[in-house]
């Protein structure tokens, strides 16, 4: 299938080089470069969950301004 993309500039420079000193097209680098991009998985579904400490209490003081964080 034949498309457009833009690429930035410098990236499409260097995606040349890489091309001409592999002896590849341009078109490999990019679909190479692609395909080992979304076999990567996910950034975010990689982080455990944290469970974060809680504390029984009284509720929020009345003294403390939650909007006023100088002090």
């Amino acid at each position: 299938m034949k498309m457009t993309i833009r690429l930035d500039k410098n990236l499409h420079k260097e995606a040349k080089e890489l091309a001409a000193r592999t002896g590849r097209s341009l078109t490999a680098v990019v679909e190479d470069a692609l395909s080992e991009t979304l076999a990567r998985p996910s950034l975010a579904g990689d982080c455990p969950s944290v469970r974060l400490p809680t504390f029984a209490g009284k509720g929020m003081q009345p003294s403390v301004n939650l909007d006023d964080s100088a002090d």
